[in-house]
C-alpha cells in the first residue's frame, strides 16, 4: 500500500433530531470520531467524502440524493505517532477538509469492521464531548 499524503477530510454527519453519529475505531477503542479519510492522488476532497461516507457507514449519498455540505474550511494538526509509518516520509501535520451531511433519522449504517467497531447517536453536545479529536469536536459543534 503506498504511504498516505498528509490531506484528509472529515465528515460530520447528523440527523433530522440533531443527533449527530459517532464512529468507534477499530484500532483504539477510546477513540470516537465521525467519518475521515484520506484524500487519494488525483482525487478531489468532495469526492473523498462521498467516498469514504460510503466505505466507513455504507451510506451512498450520491445514490439517495442526499447532498454533502462543503464547508470550504481546512484545519491542521499534529498527526499521531502511532499514525506516522502510514504517511509520507516528514509528514507531521494533516490538513483536513470540512464537510457535513444531514441524514434521515432511519437512515441504515453499515460499519466497516475493519475500520469501525461501533455506533452511537449523540445529542450535539454529548457527541462533541465524546469525539477523540478537537478539531472533530469543534465541527460538530459548529453545525
Amino acid at each position: 500500500m503506498p504511504l498516505r499524503q498528509p490531506f484528509s477530510v472529515l465528515v460530520v454527519i447528523y440527523n433530522h433530531s440533531r443527533e449527530f453519529l459517532l464512529i468507534q475505531r477499530a484500532d483504539d477503542a477510546n477513540f470516537w470520531q465521525s467519518v475521515t479519510g484520506g484524500i487519494d492522488p488525483g482525487e478531489t476532497p468532495i469526492n473523498t467524502a462521498y467516498r469514504e461516507l460510503k466505505e466507513e457507514t455504507g451510506i451512498d449519498a450520491l445514490k439517495l440524493g442526499i447532498t454533502l455540505s462543503d464547508h470550504h474550511k481546512t484545519n491542521q494538526y499534529e498527526i499521531r505517532d502511532c499514525w506516522r509509518h502510514r504517511y509520507e516520509a516528514h509528514a507531521l501535520i494533516n490538513t483536513e477538509h470540512v464537510f457535513s451531511i444531514c441524514v434521515p433519522n432511519d437512515i441504515r449504517i453499515t460499519l466497516n469492521p475493519n475500520e469501525h467497531t461501533d455506533l452511537i447517536w449523540l445529542a450535539q453536545q454529548e457527541a462533541a464531548d465524546k469525539a477523540w479529536s478537537p478539531s472533530n469536536s469543534a465541527e460538530i459543534l459548529a453545525l
